[in-house]
Order: C-alpha cells, then structure tokens, then sequence
C-alpha cells in the first residue's frame, strides 16, 4: 500500500503576521486550518515591527495598520531594508485614495478588515505570484500610470537637483509637505514648488502619481 503524501510533505507557506489583536492572528489562523495555498498548508507567524524587519523564512508580511501610527514610514523601511518581501496592509480605511498611497509606498496589496475569508486567500495567492491586490478602480488607476510610464519609455529619465531629490525621498516616503520643510529646514511655499516642479518633470499631475512612478521606474538612486 502506498501512502498519500499530505500537505505537510508538500512544505509550509509561512506568513509574518504584524498585529497587537490576538483576535486578528486566531481569525488568519481559522481562515487557514482546513485550507491552505496553492496546495500547502499555512503557518502564521506572529511579528512585532521591528522583528518583522528582521524576519527570516517569510514568503509575506501581513501588517496591520491598527498597529502604528506610522504606516507609510514603515512601508518605506521595509522597501529600503528588504525591497523583494511581499507586503499586504490590513486596515479600516476603505478610501481609494489613501489605499492607492498605500501600493505607493511599497505593499504589494491592501485588505480591508471586513474582508471575507475567501478574499483574504485569494489576495495572499495573487501576491504570491507576483500581482497585486486592490480595488478595481485603484488597480485601473495604477494601471493607467503604468500605461503613461510605456509611453515615455523612450523618453530620456528625469534629473533632479540635489534638493529636489531629497524632497522627493521624503515624499515617497509618505511625509506631508510640512514634515519635509521640517527635515529640511526650508518653508512651506519652497517645499510646493519642489513638488510641482518634480510632477512636470516626472509628468504627472498629482502627489501620488508621482510617488508610483518613482517608486515603479526607480527614478531615485538607493
């Protein structure tokens, strides 16, 4: 007789999970127990912020925002200490606009805490592969960027100035003009300019645009 292999033989996809609710990690855990992904069982590990920075043998990070009050700056660190770790925000926020700052910055997908449990699988299997998980209308949104980025493909990259660089750091990594003109020590009516002045080079006409293309075409050096 031979014995069927089971899914622990086919290995484990293991998933950090950032969260201070311990209801946030039993209900990933329920979602998984008697299905796993893509023929694999799940193990949810269970990460503070800066252990999730450190964190070896993950395949994903899933963080909740409830947990800080800084989601966008540990976004960006994430993508300047570990750039291909796939990362997906859970959260409350349902606005297309502040999930499509979210992608921004670096998460490979967004789930709203009502998600269905069907929904949160078939998320983590997309980014998994490769793709990204949002709303409709942000993903057309990106997409659309990314149709204006293939247009300009032959176009010569932007350059920036030396200050306009550091304006633009700062912005990707989810500042508000007055925390850049703080870091910088320059006013509030100069910190506008630099902007502007980055969306016609960069060729877009809103802050967010900006920060997907920089962060899709690398514009700035690491």
């Amino acid at each position: 007789m031979i014995d069927k292999p089971d899914k622990k033989s086919q290995g484990a996809v293991k998933l950090g999970l950032v969260a201070t609710d311990p209801l946030r990690i039993l209900g990933l855990q329920t979602i998984f127990f008697e299905q796993g992904i893509q023929g694999a069982t799940v193990e949810i590990i269970p990460l503070s912020v800066p252990g999730a920075l450190d964190a070896s043998g993950v395949s994903l990070i899933l963080i909740d925002s409830a947990c800080t009050d800084h989601i966008f700056e540990l976004l960006a660190t994430f993508r300047r200490t570990r750039p291909h770790l796939r990362l997906i925000v859970l959260g409350l926020e349902e606005d297309h606009e502040y999930i499509q700052r979210i992608i921004g910055a670096g998460a490979k997908g967004y789930l709203a805490h009502t998600a269905r449990p069907s929904e949160v699988r078939l998320a983590i299997e997309i980014v998994q592969d490769g793709s990204a998980w949002a709303p409709r209308k942000v993903l057309a949104n990106l997409l659309d960027v990314s149709s204006a980025e293939e247009r300009r493909a032959t176009v010569e990259e932007p350059k920036f100035t030396e200050r306009e660089s550091e304006v633009l750091r700062l912005l990707v990594d989810g500042h508000p003009n007055r925390v850049i003109a703080g870091e910088l020590g320059i006013d509030l009516a100069t910190v506008k300019k630099h902007v502007g002045a980055l969306m016609r080079k960069v060729g877009v006409k809103n802050r967010i645009a900006l920060s997907v293309q920089v962060v899709n075409r690398k514009l700035l050096p690491t």
